[in-house]
């Protein structure tokens, strides 16, 4: 009987093969990680911040401004001596180049540079860790979807497990109202249930064509139009709370992040107490100066003047009194590391919570796993058991789709139960921040 058993359902889900190829998790996983909107975005916002790290020893460095001016006037003049003579000069032109290069090296200021350039660093490894955080985001979306579809995949073989039960069950119905040991109600009863399985089907087909789609957008619409995806759902049945909770402060990108902000706001704080500190730079420059008149308005008047050298020296700069503006700063940052510190405690407990909720759904799912595989087994010898008895007469039709929507209904359960588990095992690497190195 069991091999018989085995046969008619083997037949019933039998699809005749793919149409498209194939494509797994992994390789959508892949496709996600180069083409998903949501890390393109995040590593576009990360690009300054990257960027300002790699050049962060610049704040060590001295500034160089160059400056370059010339001027040219066009005046009318009249002068008058002691001797009372009287000089009228009409569109005198006169001509200045300019120009100049300063330099200024902050040799201390209190340690501030130094602080600049830490936070400089600490804000691309925010960055990194953002997108990394983005990125194991998406991943356990995408996870999910896929195996979504995989679920309403399964949930559509069912179905159509069901479509095969009632065509034969139908069938029985019409022989026996065609010989007269059946009446026509159960006929046309059989007649329903099997259109309302094909339109489930349909609504099914729908369901699985809009999860492709959202899979789809989730690496960037880089799928094909037509593809198919696997039929199982596996599950890591092994997984432990205690294994997990051990380490997950060094891995979950949402703490490190938290404890980044920590981080960043002691070195504002650093940076802000550096401005009670005097600054002390170096300071040099070169100039030029070249003056040209095409006429002299006097005896004394010059009609070429150039003047070019360099000057260095040193220069002190010691904050006395401001109006409580730098303590006012002081103040502030320090309730900032205090507000991070807190933020952190916060995401601590609440990943913490994700954490024990998600074993939770994983641990339940696991053990109610083991039951629904041996029940879905119950359930098939069942509705095998009432086909037969339906073709020799000693069980009745109500029996028959008793037994029918039992099957329906365990592979139900088992279908969701097997997501549950997998979506609890994603959630828990996601929090665990596993799902990607």
């Amino acid at each position: 009987m069991k091999r018989s058993l085995f046969i008619f359902f083997s037949l019933a889900l039998i699809s005749g093969g793919y149409a498209q190829s194939e494509i797994s998790v992994e390789e959508v996983i892949l496709a996600s990680l180069q083409k998903n909107y949501e890390i393109k975005l995040k590593k576009n916002e990360a690009t300054p911040a990257h960027y300002e790290g790699g050049v962060s020893y610049g704040v060590l460095l001295p500034r160089v401004n160059a400056q370059a001016t010339t001027i040219t006037n066009s005046n009318n003049n009249r002068t008058i001596t002691a001797s009372n003579v009287e000089t009228l000069r009409s569109g005198v032109e006169s001509s200045n180049l300019s120009g100049s290069v300063q330099l200024v090296w902050t040799l201390f200021d209190g340690t501030k540079m130094f602080a600049t350039r830490k936070r400089l660093n600490e804000t691309a490894e925010l960055a990194e860790i953002n997108i990394k955080a983005q990125v194991n985001s998406t991943v356990a979306d995408v996870i999910n979807t896929y195996f979504g579809i995989v679920r309403e995949k399964q949930q559509l073989k069912a179905i159509t497990e069901q479509i095969a039960v009632s065509e034969e069950r139908t069938k029985l119905a019409e022989k026996k109202l065609q010989v007269g040991t059946g009446g026509k109600p159960e006929y046309l009863q059989a007649k329903v249930d099997l259109n309302a399985y094909r339109t489930a089907l349909l609504q099914q087909e729908a369901r699985i064509k809009k999860l492709k789609e959202q899979l789809n957008l989730l690496v960037g619409m880089s799928l094909p139009d037509q593809y198919e995806i696997s039929d199982t759902i596996p599950i890591q049945l092994d997984l432990r709370l205690d294994e997990i909770e051990s380490g997950y402060e060094s891995t979950n990108q949402s703490l490190l992040a938290a404890r980044k902000k920590i981080d960043l706001a002691h070195t504002a704080l650093w940076e802000t107490r550096a401005l009670r500190s005097p600054t002390f730079n170096f300071t040099s420059a070169y100039n030029f100066s070249k003056t040209e008149n095409t006429v002299a308005t006097s005896a004394f008047s010059l009609l070429y003047s150039r003047v070019k050298g360099y000057n260095y020296g040193f220069t002190l700069s010691v904050p006395l009194f401001n109006g409580f503006s730098t303590s006012a700063l002081i103040q502030r940052a320090q309730a900032g590391v205090l507000q991070e510190q807190l933020n952190y405690d916060q995401s601590k407990a609440e990943t913490q919570v994700a954490l024990r909720n998600a074993f939770v759904d994983y641990d339940n799912a696991r053990q109610t796993l083991s039951i629904e595989e041996d029940n879905i087994l119950l359930a098939k010898e069942n509705v095998f058991i009432a086909l037969e008895g339906f073709k020799r007469g000693i069980i009745t039709f109500i029996e028959l789709r008793t037994a029918q929507q039992s099957l329906l209904e365990a592979y139900s359960r088992l279908i969701t139960v097997r997501y549950q588990a997998k979506v609890a095992e994603t959630e828990l690497l996601k929090q665990q921040g596993a799902l990607v190195r």
